[in-house]
């Protein structure tokens, strides 16, 4: 070896001891060392002193410049003295041990780990091997080997593994020597092939003799031992040879030993470190065996319980948990067949695809769970963190972007010939309507043009009976029926409604006196949200102000929205002329009156239990109509109308009649009906209670401990059609979904308070658990019922992360209260032991499901009460909604409805059209009318969406409104609006799918007229848009986002994309209008719900069938946009911390339309400079890309983590067909407009 010459650094005296004496040695070759053994020991013995007692000469010698550790390992390789050697060893030791991360670092570059295994390998030679020497050795190898990556390989190699091994089974008693091997063996064994290795060398069986049996001596020893045999098991190969060793119950009983008599908890590292080693044992399916046999449920459970009061033992108790789910026999769901519990044949198969599966999956498959899974493959699971799912998931993220730069421009390409698309011609007259023939001083009823929606929507049905809840203060076992025959008793004062018919009231009914119900305004308005209503008479201010003045909007938008709130005094002022009410502040009867049971067609329809399960034609489990309340006694109820001036219950009952289920829903529920009205209190974000996920799997763990404490009693089933309700002797809780937008597929009582719940999955499909909305009754007031869906398949959830449950409560409605509010406590979504089959997960195996857990008590004694995931939304809803706008159409609005298409299901499929009316029948302003920019809007494709249908119904109500804004926006735009794209997936309570099986929006690419008839008609309109050269100037597709927090927008940039990827583009490929960050961005700065950060305009493959990007590419329409509410709440702006409400959402909607009249003053009148400046001002510079902008990949979930771990373990790729990932690009923004940015969004895609 070539002599390194002794270097010194600037800042260190030449005349240092320290260096002087390496500058000796350095002196001293290979030969002067061997012939001058006595000065080397007196020089490296000397080295040695002054850097044991002196600090700054262990500094001097690894100091920057400085050649001491080459001249130190030059000497350690040339000199055969032991002496020598030990001094060298020694002064390495001391070197490293203090600030060692840098210094072994310079070591291990140097070659240091090399020159050690040598002398390793040259010291076993000797016989015997000197016992200091091998010590030595090994205390510097500990330290050096885990800061060096190629240490186990460089062991291996070298042959330095088999001398440690040797020497350890040589002093099995020798603990001073023992406790370094033991170190090194540690980060040997991290690496797999030595691990392999040393498991041949009968390293584990050692590891075992020095681990047990139980002793307080040596713990520091035991702890290593530990450490390396729970390295050693990460092998499957040495866990099988542990488990064939009878080790699992050696580990166990050990376990327990430690947890008996480490009372003052000193020796959690090794318990810990048994634990770890259990934990590799049963990665595979031998050692879960082997664990269930030696009883170590019932262990771990027992000394898990004990450990949870001392918060210092919580990774004890973790990591027990861990073991225990693993463990957990999968068990299968309690389900038949994972497909729906209701069948709809479809009038043709598509060739391929899921559905395709379906269809020939040979009769008498198990679908529910795998044949195999109990054969599971020995899958490492430990492997699969969450953290490397994410490393993934980002992979994934740039794959999944479009790299293809003739994808990225937009071509307009109509894809079908003019001729074809001439017939949709007819969905817009108002472009070729004259007026001629129209009184502009007429009224209101002459002004308006036909419905042909509204006439065909309330078309009557066969004569099924519809059924309606009712409820009293002494029983919720009665239901209204109303035959489709029979007509229902409107509210008087009201105006007469279009379509349908306005009813006459049965003669039959003489109500009885009732409590009246006092409602107020609201007093607190200012710490409200404020949604326009379109019957307001607040006078807003003129348009006619600066547009930099924007933040005046959301003021303009406050006073019009009248709250209610039910427990101040005062008095109400409806919006249909009073509608009976006093104007002088004294109470008001707000008070309807059903005769309940009401006998109709001489057919006595009957509901057991406050609606659970009516089956017409069936006794099962019926009760008398004489029961309690007796027959014809009169129920109050709260006239919601009174309260919420869109919304007629007997108009709904009415709607209901003519929409179309698959189950031939017979029955209405209670808040469908009655309706909702917002609550005037916050509801914030639930904060996580610490441990909840623990406590909740520890008791799904009891099951298997105590299983004579579990019930396992079915009390509610779908799948027996004939009766779905159970009849018990009152000890359960009755469950009913069967009506309109119910999921619920089966409810099985586990614990007198705890009950599992199943969903039941698409039509036509075998997975999408997520939506539910179910009916309960029978509780017991005080008691807390826990709630478990189990069946539930993204591997996170918002209800992680403050989002609640919604429940409605009969007796709160007829107490003055109708609403819906978020409850539920310690509420908590993590995996289960439920097997998911390989079939329902794409076909990967071993796959679990989810469960979502809530807690909730009841305060009212026989109250039905109702629990939704999100506050729902009926297609009855919409066409009762649609049927009242008609009511608010003045002279100045023009308002068509349409039937755009009938669905599979043989729904309406609803096509709007709103405008101002021509100011005359002149030219210039019959031009000016026709000319007018078109907005396309449309919403609800995914049915378990509701929010996008509330934001929908604000914009709608706001288009419809007599405020001055809504009518500038009226004579500004010509609105065509698809309210909900999915009616068949909504009525029937499906989550994502239309009755085809298929997520409507991957189809717009090619949809096809029988099985997308929607999309294909709706994609129609805009390809005739395009062919006569009036494509929309914005495209909106309402959505809502089950991972994401507040409302934003996904859009389509060419340059964003090219930015986000690596594809090397010109300057004339980036070529882009940036108009399309307009109308987001002045949503930022209006809307307090909206989020700019969490925007995204990048183009990804797997959203090419999307309505939004095909609208884009295809369409041509620049600025095509899919809007995203959350499902659970804010964390910026006005509401941070709260959780969303349809205030909130129907806030949205309106500040939506507002944002369209601040985009007109925008793209209208370019030639203004002021108008100019406004434009970059809300667009931000774009003359130049700033390399430092942020990009955010979509990815992980945007919150903190809890201080208790979490388990997603494996799954958190979307198996539902749903990519994950969007991505977010900011563009640099003005620094003299500063936007206020959410914080950082890093969440998985809907």
């Amino acid at each position: 070896m070539n002599k390194p010459k002794m270097a010194t650094d600037k800042g260190v005296p030449s005349n240092s001891r320290i260096l002087m004496l390496l500058a000796q040695l350095e002196r001293m070759n290979g030969e002067t060392m061997a012939r001058d053994v006595e000065t080397a020991r007196q020089v490296t013995a000397k080295i040695y002193h002054l850097i044991q007692t002196q600090e700054k000469s262990g500094k001097e010698v690894m100091s920057k410049g400085s050649s001491g550790m080459e001249v130190i390992l030059a000497s350690l390789e040339n000199t055969r003295d032991v002496p020598t050697t030990l001094n060298i060893l020694y002064i390495l030791s001391e070197l490293l041990t203090v600030g060692r991360g840098r210094r072994v670092g310079v070591f291990v570059s140097k070659g240091g780990t090399g020159i050690l295994f040598q002398i390793l390998i040259g010291a076993s030679k000797e016989l015997p091997p000197s016992e200091e020497l091998m010590l030595q050795l090994h205390s510097v190898l500990a330290k050096v080997g885990p800061k060096d990556r190629k240490f186990g390989v460089k062991a291996r190699l070298s042959g330095a593994l088999n001398v440690t091994v040797n020497l350890t089974k040589q002093n099995l008693q020798n603990t001073k020597l023992l406790l370094p091997c033991l170190q090194v063996l540690r980060v040997y064994s991290t690496n797999s092939v030595n691990a392999i290795s040393l498991g041949k060398n009968g390293v584990v069986e050692i590891m075992f003799k020095i681990v047990s049996p139980y002793s307080k001596k040596n713990t520091s020893l035991l702890k290593v031992a530990l450490d390396a045999l729970g390295a050693l098991l990460k092998s499957k190969t040495n866990a099988r040879r542990a488990v064939d060793g009878g080790h699992v119950h050696i580990l166990l009983a050990l376990y327990q030993d430690w947890h008996r008599n480490d009372t003052r908890h000193r020796h959690m590292l090794i318990r810990k470190g048994l634990l770890v080693c259990l934990r590799n044992i049963t990665n595979i399916k031998l050692g879960r065996k082997a664990f269930i046999d030696a009883d170590g449920m019932r262990i771990l459970y027992n000394s898990s319980s004990e450990c949870l009061p001392v918060r210092t033992l919580d990774p004890l108790v973790n990591t027990s948990s861990l073991i225990m789910r693993k463990c957990f026999p999968k068990n299968r769901l309690p389900l038949p067949t994972i497909k729906s519990a209701f069948h709809y044949q479809l009038p043709h198969t598509p060739a391929a695809g899921p559905v395709a599966q379906l269809y020939s999956q040979p009769p008498g498959v198990d679908d529910v769970v795998d044949e195999s899974d109990n054969e599971e493959t020995d899958a490492d699971t430990e492997n699969d963190t969450e953290n490397e799912e994410d490393e993934k998931d980002q992979n994934t993220a740039n794959d999944d972007i479009e790299t293809d730069l003739n994808k990225l421009h937009p071509k307009k390409n109509p894809g079908r010939p003019f001729e074809e698309l001439r017939v949709y011609e007819r969905f817009f007259l108002e472009l070729s309507e004259d007026f001629q023939g129209y009184n502009f001083e007429s009224s209101k009823s002459a002004s308006t043009t036909s419905s042909s929606f509204s006439s065909s929507s309330a078309s009557n049905r066969s004569s099924r009976p519809i059924i309606v809840p009712t409820a009293q203060a002494l029983s919720p076992k009665h239901t209204h029926t109303l035959s489709s025959q029979e007509d229902c008793n409107p509210t008087k004062g009201q105006p007469p409604l279009p379509a349908p018919t306005a009813p006459t009231p049965a003669p039959s009914l003489t109500p009885l006196e009732l409590d009246t119900i006092h409602l107020t305004k609201d007093q607190d308005k200012k710490e409200e949200a404020h949604i326009p209503f379109p019957d307001a008479r607040t006078t807003l201010p003129s348009l006619a102000r600066p547009p930099s003045q924007g933040q005046m909007i959301e003021q303009d938008l406050t006073n019009v929205f009248e709250c209610i709130s039910l427990e101040q005094e005062g008095a109400l002022n409806s919006g249909e002329g009073g509608r009976g009410l006093k104007q002088d502040g004294s109470p008001v009867n707000a008070t309807r009156h059903i005769q309940s049971p009401l006998l109709l067609g001489g057919i006595a329809t009957r509901r057991v239990g406050g609606g659970s399960g009516s089956n017409l034609g069936s006794e099962c489990g019926s009760e008398g109509a004489e029961d309690e309340g007796g027959e014809g006694s009169v129920l109050e109820v709260p006239d919601t109308a009174l309260l919420l001036p869109l919304h007629d219950p007997d108009l709904y009952v009415e709607m209901v009649k003519g929409t179309h289920s698959v189950p031939q829903y017979a029955e209405v529920a209670y808040p469908d009906y009655f309706g909702h009205v917002p609550p005037t209190f916050r509801e914030p974000l639930q904060e996580r209670v610490y441990g909840v996920q623990r406590s909740k799997i520890f008791q799904d763990i009891e099951r298997l401990i105590h299983p004579n404490d579990i019930v396992d009693k079915v009390v509610y089933d779908l799948d027996i059609p004939s009766c779905p309700v159970v009849e018990d002797d009152g000890e359960s809780l009755k469950f009913n979904s069967q009506f309109e937008s119910g999921n619920l597929r089966k409810a099985v009582q586990v614990r007198k308070y705890e009950y599992d719940l199943v969903l039941n999955s698409d039509i036509n499909s075998n997975h999408y658990h997520q939506w539910f909305y179910f009916e309960v009754s029978g509780m017991r007031v005080g008691a807390t019922y826990r709630f478990n869906i189990i069946n539930s398949e993204k591997s996170n959830s918002q209800f992680n992360y403050g989002m609640q449950v919604l429940m409605y409560s009969v007796q709160e409605a007829i107490s003055g209260k109708p609403r819906w509010v978020r409850t539920g406590t310690d509420i908590c979504y993590y995996k289960n032991h439920f097997a998911r089959s390989s079939i329902a997960a794409g076909g990967q195996k071993g796959k679990s499901y989810y469960t979502m857990t809530f807690s909730t008590s009841f305060s009212h004694k026989d109250d039905v009460c109702y629990f939704a995931y999100h506050y729902p939304y009926t297609y009855s809803t919409l066409k009762m909604h649609l049927s009242k706008l008609e009511a608010y159409r003045t002279p100045h609005i023009y308002l068509r409805q349409d039937v755009l298409c009938e669905t599979l299901g043989g729904n309406s499929c609803p096509f709007l059209t709103i405008t101002a009316m021509p100011e005359s029948n002149s030219n210039d302003h019959i031009c000016q009318f026709r000319n007018r920019p078109l907005i396309f809007l449309s919403a609800r494709v995914h049915p378990g969406e509701t929010n996008a249908s509330w934001v929908m119904k604000g914009t709608l109500e706001f288009l419809m409104g007599s405020s001055p804004l809504a009518g500038s926006l009226r004579e500004s735009y010509i609105f065509k609006i698809v309210p909900m794209l999915n009616p068949d997936g909504v009525v029937n309570g499906n989550h994502r799918c239309s009755l085809s099986g298929e997520d409507l929006n991957r189809q717009w690419q090619n949809p096809n007229l029988e099985l997308h008839p929607t999309i294909y008609h709706t994609k129609s309109l805009l390809q005739y848009l395009a062919h006569i050269q009036r494509a929309p100037l914005v495209y909106c597709d309402y959505h809502g986002h089950s991972r994401k927090k507040n409302v934003f927008m996904y859009g389509c940039s060419v340059k964003e994309t090219v930015w986000q990827s690596n594809i090397s583009a010109t300057s004339s490929d980036l070529q882009e209008d940036l108009g399309y960050r307009a109308l987001p961005k002045i949503l930022s700065q209006i809307a307090p719900a909206f989020s700019m950060g969490s925007c995204s305009f990048v183009v990804e493959r797997s959203k090419e069938s999307t309505a939004r990007v095909v609208v884009w590419r295809e369409i041509g329409v620049q600025r095509s946009y899919t809007m995203e509410s959350t499902l659970c709440g804010c964390d910026q702006g006005k509401y941070k911390g709260l959780q969303i409400g349809t205030r909130e959402l129907e806030e949205m909607g309106a500040q939506f339309c507002v944002a369209l009249l601040r985009l007109k003053r925008l793209t209208g009148l370019r030639n203004h400079q002021h108008l100019l400046d406004l434009e970059s001002d809300i667009i931000g510079p774009h003359t130049k890309v700033v390399s430092s902008s942020s990009t955010t990949y979509v990815m992980e979930e945007d919150e903190p983590s809890f201080l208790e771990a979490i388990d997603y373990s494996a799954e958190s790729g979307d198996e539902d067909g749903e990519p994950e990932t969007e991505h977010v690009t900011e563009l640099p923004e003005n620094p003299d407009h500063p936007e206020q940015l959410s914080d950082s969004e890093t969440n998985h895609r809907e």
